[in-house]
C-alpha cells in the first residue's frame, strides 16, 4: 500500500511539474477548419500538451486566395472551434502568412503537421522558423494524418449541394476574392469543364462561377439571339447543368421580359439555385450588343428600368441573390455621362453589381467609366465582359476597379469550329482516322463524367 501511495505521489508531482512548465505558455496553430476532422483534433491534442492553444483561424479571404471559398463562413467555423475544450482562444489569420499573428502573440511554440516541409508551404515554414527564433520559440511538427483532408471530404460530399447554399456562394466569393472569374456554360458537359478545369501552381487557379448566356443557349438550340428561346426552356437546361456541377451561376436574362412576369422568373431562378440575374437596359426586340449595326435598338428610360430593379429586390427571398444591371450606353453611342448617370440610379434602386458593356477593341471607355464610378458613394462591384477587348488581362481589370470578369461565349465559340472541322474531315476522307489525333478519346470524355 505504501509503495502504491508513493507511486501516486510521484505521478501527481510529475503532473504538477508538467502543468507548471506549461503555465502561461502559448501555442499557435493556424487552421482553415472548414470541415473539422481527425487530423485537426490530432494537431490540437499535440498542441495542448505544450501550453494554451491559440488557433489562428484563416479568414474566408485568406482561404479564397489559394483555393475554393470555404463551405462554412468564418463566424460558423469560429463558433465550432471556440467550443472545443482543447482551444484557449481563436483569432483571425487574414493571410497565409503567419508572421503578423506570431509577432502579436510571440508564442512559445507553433504546431503544424510535417506535410509542409515540401511543396507550396515550404516558404511559409521557413518564415515561421525565422520569426520564432527572434524570441526563442520552437516549431513542433507532429506526423501528418494521412488519407484525410477537408478537400477530400468536401469532394465526396459535393453532390449534396443545395439550391440555397449555391445561391449564397457567389456573394461570398465576391466578398473574399480580388476578382471573380466566370465562364460561359451552355450544357452539362461544358459545365463539367468549367467545374474541373484548374491550374495548380503556388495557388489553385480555377473558374469561380458559370454564366448562362442567352446567346449561347439560343445558338445551341439553333435559334436566333432575339429572345425566341423562352425562359422555360432555359430553366430546364439549368436543372440539367446543376445536376452535375457545384459552382454558382449568373443568369443572363436579356431585358428581363415583361414587368408582370419578372417575379415568376426570380422565384424560379432562386428555387433552382441561381446566384444572380443580369438584366440589360434595352427594350424591344433584342439585337445582340456586339453587332455593329445597332439601328432600331432602344434603351429603356432610367425610370422604367429602376422599376425592374426594385421589383426584383422586393421579390427575391434572399439578399444573397444578386441583382445585376447591365448598362448599354456605350453600345448605343450615348457616351460616358449617360452611363454614369444610369449606374448611379441603378445602384440607388438596389442593383448589387453593375455591368458596363462595350464592343470596343480596347478597354479605354470602360476604364474611363470605372475611374469615376468607383469614387461615387453609390459604387458597386463592376462587371466586365471582354469579348472584343480580349487582350486585356484580369490583372488590368482588377487594377481599374473591376471585380467580376465574364468569358461570356467562349465555350460555344471554341466548340463550333472544332465540330465543323471534324465534319469536314470525315466527309473529305470518308473515314474518321485523320481526326483521331486531333480530338479527345472516348475514354477521356467518359472519365470527365463521374
Amino acid at each position: 500500500i505504501s509503495f502504491n501511495l508513493y507511486l501516486c505521489i510521484v505521478n501527481l508531482n510529475f503532473k504538477f511539474k508538467a502543468m507548471n512548465r506549461r503555465k502561461n505558455k502559448i501555442v499557435y496553430c493556424a487552421l482553415s477548419a472548414d470541415i473539422l476532422h481527425e487530423g485537426h483534433i490530432n494537431i490540437l491534442k499535440t498542441a495542448s500538451r505544450y501550453g494554451d492553444v491559440f488557433v489562428g483561424l484563416l479568414t474566408d479571404s485568406a482561404i479564397a486566395s489559394y483555393k475554393k471559398i470555404p463551405t462554412l463562413n468564418y463566424k460558423q467555423r469560429e463558433v465550432i472551434l471556440k467550443n472545443i475544450k482543447l482551444v484557449k482562444k481563436v483569432i483571425p489569420q487574414n493571410t497565409l502568412d503567419y508572421r503578423t499573428n506570431l509577432k502579436l502573440l510571440m508564442p512559445n511554440y507553433v504546431v503544424h503537421g510535417d506535410d509542409w516541409k515540401t511543396g507550396v508551404q515550404k516558404k511559409t515554414r521557413r518564415q515561421v522558423i525565422t520569426t520564432l527564433k527572434k524570441w526563442g520559440g520552437k516549431l513542433i511538427e507532429p506526423k501528418y494524418t494521412k488519407n484525410i483532408s477537408s478537400s477530400s471530404i468536401k469532394k465526396k460530399l459535393s453532390g449534396e449541394i443545395t439550391p440555397t447554399s449555391r445561391v449564397s456562394m457567389l456573394r461570398r466569393i465576391l466578398e473574399n476574392k480580388k476578382i471573380v472569374r466566370v465562364l460561359e456554360a451552355h450544357s452539362p458537359l461544358s459545365g463539367l469543364i468549367a467545374e474541373n478545369t484548374k491550374i495548380n501552381n503556388k495557388t489553385t487557379i480555377e473558374f469561380d462561377a458559370m454564366w448562362s448566356s442567352s446567346l449561347t443557349d439560343s445558338s445551341i438550340k439553333g435559334k436566333p439571339d432575339n429572345q425566341s428561346l423562352d425562359f422555360s426552356s432555359r430553366f430546364a437546361g439549368l436543372g440539367d447543368l446543376f445536376d452535375v456541377t457545384t459552382k454558382p451561376l449568373i443568369f443572363d436574362a436579356d431585358n428581363g421580359g415583361r414587368l408582370e412576369h419578372l417575379p415568376f422568373t426570380i422565384r424560379t431562378l432562386e428555387r433552382l439555385g441561381v446566384s444572380a440575374i443580369m438584366v440589360e437596359d434595352k427594350i424591344g426586340l433584342k439585337k445582340n450588343s456586339l453587332f455593329k449595326d445597332q439601328s432600331g435598338a432602344k434603351q429603356d428610360t432610367i425610370q422604367n428600368f429602376t422599376k425592374k430593379i426594385k421589383l426584383i429586390k422586393k421579390t427575391r427571398n434572399s439578399k444573397d441573390f444578386l441583382i445585376g444591371a447591365r448598362i448599354e450606353s456605350f453600345i448605343l453611342g450615348k457616351g460616358l455621362k449617360d452611363g454614369l448617370k444610369r449606374a448611379e440610379a441603378y445602384s440607388k434602386a438596389g442593383a448589387d453589381i453593375i455591368l458596363i458593356h462595350s464592343k470596343e477593341k480596347t478597354p479605354k471607355e470602360i476604364f474611363s467609366f470605372s475611374k469615376i464610378f468607383n469614387k461615387s458613394k453609390w459604387a458597386k462591384p463592376l462587371v466586365s465582359v471582354p469579348s472584343t477587348y480580349s487582350k486585356t488581362t484580369e490583372k488590368e481589370l482588377f487594377k481599374n476597379g473591376f471585380r467580376i470578369v465574364i468569358y461570356a461565349n467562349h465555350m460555344l465559340r471554341a466548340a463550333y469550329p472544332a465540330m465543323q472541322n471534324a465534319a469536314f474531315k470525315i466527309l473529305k476522307n470518308q473515314r474518321s482516322f485523320e481526326l483521331e489525333k486531333r480530338i479527345s478519346s472516348v475514354s477521356e470524355v467518359i472519365n470527365l463524367i463521374k
